[in-house]
């Protein structure tokens, strides 16, 4: 994909996850805590501090140091943060990859998608496509296919 595309992927993304905001789910630093088996009274602070209202004003350094936090999300935390954390990847400024969270589908992940719409899935099929075509996937590849033909395109 060419710059060009980049963008246009970008504002897909965008427009899919336009109205977004975390409501009473998980957020970035709480699910960091919560990995890091932190007490309650931490993850209560974690929480109130957490961006809630818009995913686009989270840093792409944020999202690199919080990066574990996308295994402890619940489905309103997963449908916040997943545009920025694969915005973030197309940009070139996510360090961990996207391509294991969104192909490797326990129930359990499952559950963490579920909140997403039909317009959402489609951005992430698309996201998906273009990691296809991303050397730094070549590895990945049989497994972005099955997830594309077996979960996001369905």
């Amino acid at each position: 994909m060419g710059e060009v595309n980049k963008a246009e992927l970008i504002s897909k993304i965008r427009e899919a996850f336009k109205d977004v905001v975390l409501e009473d789910g998980i957020g970035l630093s709480e699910a960091n805590a919560i990995d890091d088996y932190k007490d309650n009274a931490f993850i209560e602070e974690c929480k109130r501090n957490d961006e809630r209202l818009s995913w686009e004003t989270i840093s792409s350094s944020e999202l690199n140091k919080y990066n574990c936090s996308l295994s402890y999300f619940d489905a309103k935390g997963m449908r916040f943060h997943l545009p920025a954390f694969m915005i973030a990847e197309i940009r070139g400024e996510y360090r961990w990859g996207m391509a294991f969270v969104l192909t490797h589908l326990s129930d359990y992940s499952k559950s963490q998608f579920e909140l997403l719409s039909a317009k959402q899935k489609e951005a992430v099929k698309i996201f998906l496509e273009y990691l296809l075509e991303n050397p730094d996937y070549e590895f990945e590849m049989e497994n972005i296919i099955a997830a594309i033909e077996n979960y996001w395109s369905i």
